[in-house]
């Protein structure tokens, strides 16, 4: 039976991500922010981290699933920049994931399907941006240079790393006017993991397949 760690676990397209693993016969381990969480991990946590850890200890992690994220203060713009919420965005963005990353490296490694996914987004696409966003776009442009970085490292130990995007998808970021459920998402982003290859490390990859570039 392969395992899959998936963070933000509670709601949204985590929520959704375990709903369909589990289904299908994975056994999941879904963190969660939550006091009553059966793994509580609030990635800007570093001692929940290494707690995790520990817990885990040599246990194989097929599919790492870097999940958890936050939108962050809407509507910024030079003139009403708050930098507060902005570091807030990177680190559970951005810092969070890499901690993460680094932590299970060897329980991904001792695995069969050897997967780390990041969940990123179109709008952290340096070449279709807009200028919307900022926040939210400049930490998953950044988390992009992380995946593309394990990538490489990582190469050597067999680990496949991508950067997955979900779509616009009906959840709490999303919002209700989405033109995508979760479930269909999330079978995409399924799919996509199913069908990826050593090559495809370090790729950036829409959930129906297609390539976003940089």
């Amino acid at each position: 039976m392969p395992t899959a760690l998936i963070t933000g676990a509670g709601r949204g397209l985590g929520k959704e991500l375990t709903r369909q693993y589990a289904a299908d016969g994975w056994k999941v381990i879904g963190t969660e922010r939550g006091v009553n969480a059966k793994y509580r991990l609030d990635v800007q946590d570093r001692r929940q981290l290494s707690q995790l850890k520990n817990n885990l200890k040599s246990k194989p992690i097929d599919l790492l699933f870097c999940n958890a994220g936050i939108s962050g203060k809407r509507g910024m713009a030079p003139g009403s920049f708050d930098f507060d919420s902005w570091e807030e965005v990177l680190r559970v963005n951005l810092l969070g994931p890499a901690a993460l990353a680094e932590a299970l490296i060897d329980n991904v490694a001792a695995s069969n399907c050897r997967t780390i996914a990041m969940m990123s987004s179109r709008l952290g696409s340096i070449t279709e941006s807009s200028g919307m966003t900022l926040p939210y776009a400049t930490s998953k442009a950044a988390l992009n240079m992380l995946v593309k970085g394990l990538a490489a490292t990582l190469a050597s130990r067999g680990i496949i790393v991508v950067a997955l995007s979900p779509g616009w998808v009906r959840t709490d970021m999303g919002g209700a006017q989405a033109p995508l459920s979760p479930e269909t998402s999330v079978r995409g982003l399924r799919k996509v993991i199913t069908d990826l290859k050593r090559e495809d490390s370090g790729r950036f990859l829409s959930y129906d397949g297609s390539e976003i570039p940089w």
